[in-house]
């Protein structure tokens, strides 16, 4: 295992200023490792990138598996006291965008991004988020389904045929993007954020880990991340954890 870090010399995969990036071959979780490595230490904008997780997980503990070396398995960490004081989750907000337009620049396809901060394409999802936090530091966990999918998913190559790219080639122009929208104000990047997601002004159904739901349409992301649902008694429902299905498509 080798650290790659930005511009240096030897190195064969060059990195956008200030980012330190390990690639491995496979491990657990690059969340699990990067966490502990935020314990011991590791720098502000530290990322660890897998060909292959045996132990990847998504959002509400469900399993995020790929074919080796297929797709971008990603974890990036941010640590608080070197960036604008913002709340955390915009920090799985900027990582989210970052993928979204990074895919769009590498592939001409831009996913759509559903509450919170999954990607999907033709309702079919392309990437998840799982951001864990620590004290000082919060890491942030991608999956982008590049060159493989399950069947029920979508991958940029179905997407996009006629246009390949590499995960080493979109983690890198992500990193550029997360550069630009670092830069945005607390307020700014909220505005981006509601800007760029679809699941607005959508009929939803939201499905609680309760096991209940609530459907509705989706009027507005608050700056704490909540998701308001206003249901069909004009009822508002501030939603902070849930399982978001666009019901346009069904």
């Amino acid at each position: 295992m080798g650290i790659t870090k930005a511009n240096q010399p030897h190195s064969s995969e060059q990195w956008p200023n200030g980012w330190w990036v390990t690639r491995v071959a496979e491990t657990g979780s690059t969340n699990t490792d990067l966490v502990k490595l935020g314990a011991d230490g590791a720098k502000h904008h530290s990322v660890l990138m897998a060909d292959f997780q045996s132990a990847g997980k998504g959002r509400l503990d469900r399993t995020w598996v790929a074919e080796p070396g297929a797709n971008l398995l990603v974890s990036l960490l941010f640590r608080t006291n070197q960036t604008q004081e913002r709340p955390l989750h915009q920090f799985t907000q900027m990582v989210g965008m970052a993928a979204a337009r990074a895919c769009k620049h590498l592939t001409g396809v831009l996913p759509e991004m559903k509450w919170p901060n999954d990607l999907l394409i033709d309702n079919k999802k392309v990437s998840g988020i799982l951001a864990q936090g620590a004290p000082g530091f919060v890491v942030v966990g991608i999956g982008v389904n590049v060159n493989w999918a399950p069947p029920d998913a979508m991958s940029l190559a179905q997407a996009a045929p006629s246009s390949t790219t590499t995960p080493v080639a979109l983690l890198k122009n992500m990193l550029s993007v997360i550069d630009e929208l670092e830069a945005l104000s607390p307020e700014q990047l909220h505005a981006q954020y509601s800007a760029s997601l679809a699941t607005l002004g959508q009929s939803v159904r939201v499905e609680m880990t309760t096991r209940e739901f609530i459907e509705g349409r989706a009027i507005e992301v608050q700056s704490d991340g909540r998701l308001v649902v206003l249901d069909d008694c004009a009822i508002s429902h501030h939603i902070d954890t849930g399982d978001v299905v666009h019901l346009r498509a069904q």
